[in-house]
């Protein structure tokens, strides 16, 4: 029995808006890798009214020797520095740090409430859609150039930090 041309149309539509979902999906998750270093999401939240810093989150996949993070740069600010939160007598407390350690074999992530990066002296608001250009530098890997999306909050990176 043959099917109506109707239905067949349909299915393509169907398959065609599927593809085109999946290619979209599959943009959004943007991965990198230098050296032994795959990095995964990096995205940060929307910047609140005139606020000029924002939290940077993506996770490290370290397939290789020990590594380190060791800075970050972008355009879109007046400086990067890498932070950790941390619990300290019932306190959370941020701290800058001079690096990040990638252990071989190992995975990292930044998150907020933990470690993660820090934009300050943003040159505009972050808006949810857009995305900026970030530099990375490891000790070992070399430096790798990722695009960080603004990201409407989610429950991992529910809040900016604010400093």
């Amino acid at each position: 029995m043959r099917t109506p041309l109707w239905a067949s149309r349909r299915n393509l539509i169907a398959l065609i808006g599927f593809v085109l979902a999946l290619a979209g999906l599959v943009a959004e998750a943007r991965e990198y890798k230098v050296g032994n270093i795959a990095i995964a999401h990096p995205h940060a939240l929307p910047t609140v009214g005139d606020l000029g810093t924002a939290g940077v989150y993506m996770t490290f996949k370290n397939t290789g020797a020990a590594d380190r993070l060791l800075s970050a740069t972008t355009a879109a600010s007046s400086s990067v520095e890498i932070h950790n939160m941390s619990r300290d007598g019932g306190m959370m407390r941020m701290r800058r740090l001079d690096g990040i350690d990638l252990p071989a074999g190992e995975t990292v992530v930044l998150a907020s409430g933990g470690l993660h990066m820090m934009v300050f002296g943003l040159k505009a608001p972050l808006r949810a859609g857009a995305s900026f250009a970030l530099e990375l530098r490891f000790e070992n890997a070399g430096k790798m150039l990722v695009q960080v999306n603004v990201e409407a909050s989610s429950a991992a990176t529910n809040q900016n930090h604010k400093h």
